[in-house]
C-alpha cells in the first residue's frame, strides 16, 4: 500500500522521473516519513507463534460455544431491529438530507478532479491521498459508523440524476433490466482493477494513470446507470458495493414497514445488532468474488512486503535486468491471492451436506456475508497506521492542491501526529485483536446461516470444513501481517 510508511516503495516501483518527485518533497521530509514505518513481528509484544495459537484457540472455543448455545436461527431481516429515534429518522429521510449529502459528495469529487487535472504531477498533489487513502481505506470507518456512506455521497449517482432530470427520465429506470445472473460480478471486476492499479501497476503514483483510471471508472458507471438505472450502482459500482458490505456491520439498517393489512411500505431506518445487520446482506452471484478480491488483495499487500517476496523480486530483477519479470510476478501473485481466497472459501462451504431445495453450488454465496468481518478486521490490522498518518498528510496537502504554497483550508502548516507509531505495543495488540475478532464474528455469522440452511443432522459437522478454512485464513493472515 502506498503512503508515508511505504514511500520508499514508490521510489522503487515508479518511473525514473517519479524519483525526482520524491526529492521535490524534500530529503528531510522523506526521511521523516520513512522513519515512522512500523515493522512486523519485531514490534509484537508477544511471540508470533503464541499469537497464532491464541487465534486458533479463540476460533475453536467460539465454535464449541456456538454448537452448545446457538441451535436455532436468531435473526430475521423482516423483524430485527428497533426503529431509530423519530427525529433522526425524519432528518435522514428528508429530501433535503439527500440533497445535502449529494452536494457534499459532488463538491469533494469536483475538488479531486481539479487537483487531478490542474495539479502538478508530484507526490504532494493531494489526489493520491484522496484516492488511495480517503476514498479506499477511509470508506471502512465511515461505513461502519454511518452506514452505506458512499451511496449517499456517490458523485456518479448525482451526475446520473442530473442527466435524467435534463432528459426527463427516471434515474432509477434504465433502458434494460439488470441481469440477475451478473449479480455483484461487475463490482468484483472493478475492485480488482483498482487494487491492480494501486498494488501492481508500476506507475501508480504518477498523475496520468490515476486520471485515466478515475475517468474510466466514471465513464463505466455513467454508462451502466444509463443502461440499467440505479440498480446498477447497487450491484456494479465497486465502491458502493464495498461501502454497503462494510456498513452491514454498523448498527444502522433498513427494514420494510408493514401496514396493518400486512402490505409492504417504506423502508424504515432501524437500529440493530451488527450481526443481525450482517445477516441482511443480499445473496447474489459474485458476492464471494467481491470478498475474495478485498481480502486477497489486502493479504497480497502484506505478502509483497515480506522478506521472502522482496528477496525474490530483487533476485528476479537482477537476473532479468529489467522490470518485466518483476511485473509479471506481481500480477500473478495478486491474482493468485484473490483466486486462492475464493477457492478456499468455496471449498469450505461446499464440502458439506445440503437439504432439500438447496444446491451445493449456491452455498458459497449463501455464506459469503461471513467473510465481511474478516475483511474489515484485516483491513484495520494492515492499514490503521496508513489511514491515520497519511490521512493527516492528505489533509495538509488539500490546502495546497496546485503545489504553489497556498493554504486554502488553513491546514497547510499542520504537522501529522505519529502517535500510533510511537506506541508499537498498543498498535500490535490492536492488529492482532482486529484479525482475531474479525474471524470470530465471521464464525458466528456462518453458524447462524448454517443452522438455517443445513440439514439438522449436519448443522454442526457440516460447518467443520468452513471452520478449517477460517482457521487457515486466520493463521495465514497473522503470519503475513507479522512477516512484513
Amino acid at each position: 500500500m502506498l503512503g508515508p510508511t511505504c514511500d520508499s516503495d514508490r521510489v522503487v516501483r515508479t518511473a525514473p522521473h517519479s524519483v525526482t518527485h520524491v526529492t521535490q518533497v524534500g530529503d528531510a521530509a522523506l526521511n521523516d516519513i520513512l522513519a515512522h514505518g512500523v515493522g512486523g513481528s519485531k514490534d509484537l509484544p508477544i511471540p508470533t507463534e503464541l499469537a497464532v495459537a491464541g487465534a486458533v484457540a479463540a476460533l475453536t472455543i467460539s465454535f464449541t460455544v456456538l454448537a452448545v448455545a446457538w441451535r436455532s436461527p436468531r435473526y430475521d431481516a423482516a423483524t430485527s431491529g428497533r426503529p431509530a429515534p423519530a427525529r433522526l429518522a425524519r432528518v435522514v429521510d428528508a429530501p433535503a438530507f439527500l440533497v445535502a449529502t449529494r452536494t457534499l459528495g459532488f463538491a469533494i469529487f469536483a475538488f479531486a478532479a481539479m487537483a487531478a487535472v490542474l495539479g502538478e504531477d508530484r507526490l504532494t498533489n493531494p489526489i493520491f491521498g484522496i484516492v488511495y487513502v480517503w476514498w479506499w481505506v477511509g470508506l471502512v470507518p465511515l461505513s461502519l459508523l454511518l452506514g452505506p456512506v458512499y451511496k449517499a455521497l456517490s458523485p456518479v449517482r448525482t451526475i446520473n440524476a442530473a442527466f435524467a432530470k435534463i432528459s426527463g427520465t427516471d434515474p432509477d429506470t434504465g433502458v434494460f433490466t439488470y441481469p440477475e445472473r451478473l449479480g455483484y460480478w461487475p463490482a468484483a471486476v472493478g475492485l480488482f482493477a483498482f487494487v491492480w492499479l494501486e498494488l501492481v501497476y508500476p506507475h501508480s503514483t504518477e498523475l496520468g494513470p490515476v486520471r485515466l483510471w478515475c475517468a474510466a471508472y466514471i465513464a463505466a458507471m455513467l454508462i451502466g446507470g444509463a443502461l440499467f438505472g440505479s440498480r446498477f450502482y447497487e450491484r456494479g459500482d465497486p465502491f458502493e458495493v464495498y461501502s454497503t458490505l462494510v456498513s452491514k456491520l454498523s448498527v444502522w439498517g433498513r427494514r420494510e414497514a408493514r401496514s396493518e393489512t400486512g402490505e409492504g411500505g417504506a423502508h424504515l431506518l432501524v437500529v440493530r445488532s451488527p450481526l443481525a445487520n450482517l445477516d441482511t446482506v443480499e445473496v447474489r452471484p459474485g458476492l464471494v468474488a467481491v470478498g475474495a478480491v478485498l481480502f486477497g488483495s489486502t493479504a497480497f499487500d502484506s505478502f509483497k512486503d515480506s522478506s521472502i517476496w522482496i528477496r525474490f523480486i530483487q533476485n528476479s530483477d537482477t537476473i532479468s535486468g529489467s522490470r518485466d519479470l518483476v511485473d509479471v510476478a506481481n500480477n500473478l501473485a495478486l491474482l493468485s491471492f484473490c483466486v486462492g481466497v475464493g477457492l478456499i472459501f468455496a471449498a469450505g462451504t461446499m464440502l458439506t451436506s445440503v437439504g432439500p431445495g438447496t444446491r451445493r453450488r449456491d452455498l458459497p454465496n449463501q455464506f459469503g456475508h461471513s467473510i465481511v468481518p474478516i475483511i474489515i478486521g484485516y483491513i484495520v490490522a494492515h492499514y490503521l497506521t496508513y489511514l491515520v498518518e497519511y490521512g493527516q498528510q492528505t489533509l495538509i496537502q488539500v490546502s495546497d492542491p496546485f503545489s504553489d504554497g497556498s493554504n486554502w483550508f488553513g491546514t497547510a502548516d499542520w504537522t501529522p501526529s505519529y502517535w500510533f507509531t510511537y506506541h508499537p505495543t498498543l498498535l500490535a495488540t490492536i492488529k492482532v485483536l482486529a484479525v482475531i475478532v474479525g474471524h470470530v464474528v465471521g464464525v458466528i455469522a456462518a453458524h447462524e446461516r448454517a443452522v438455517r440452511l443445513l440439514p439438522k443432522q449436519h448443522q454442526l459437522t457440516g460447518q467443520l470444513p468452513l471452520l478449517v478454512a477460517m482457521i487457515a485464513f486466520t493463521v495465514g493472515g497473522l503470519l503475513l501481517l507479522f512477516a512484513a
